[in-house]
């Protein structure tokens, strides 16, 4: 007799999700995701307003000395990055928030192992768990 290795499959996914974050804890992690992704986006709205505002540290329309337009363009890279960095970390929140709707959160998308409730306290939008984020950082 022949085994379905699709349908063994599909269940060890299923089990592998079943395994990850207690429903408690899920409603935990999205209050964290749902107060930092709150906090992010009062600080990229806050960010884009420097950037842009002459006078507030981003583009002056009219520098009062010449080394004041070194300075200012410096300021507005300098916000500009920090928008960038913002966004993206916007973004992997809502990322991780889909994730608890698919009911994936929690789990190291290089390995399918449990990621480490520590690690998720400390950055409750990782996609990876330790061992992966390492192995990913130094290229292996």
């Amino acid at each position: 007799m022949k085994k379905d290795h699709s349908k063994e499959s599909a269940r060890k996914s299923e089990t592998r999700k079943a395994v990850g974050i207690r429903p408690q804890d899920l409603e935990h992690f999205r209050k964290l995701l749902l107060d930092l992704r709150r906090r992010y986006a009062e600080k990229v709205d806050q960010l884009a307003e420097e950037a842009f505002t002459p006078d507030a540290g981003g583009v002056s329309a009219s520098p009062s000395h010449l080394g004041d337009v070194g300075s200012d363009y410096y300021s507005q890279e300098v916000s500009l990055d920090l928008l960038e960095n913002e966004r993206e970390a916007l973004q992997e929140i809502n990322e991780a928030l889909d994730r608890i709707d698919r009911g994936v959160y929690g789990m190291c998308e290089e390995c399918g192992e449990p990621i480490a409730r520590e690690r998720l306290e400390l950055l409750p939008y990782t996609r990876y768990c330790v061992a992966c984020a390492k192995k990913l950082e130094s290229g292996e």
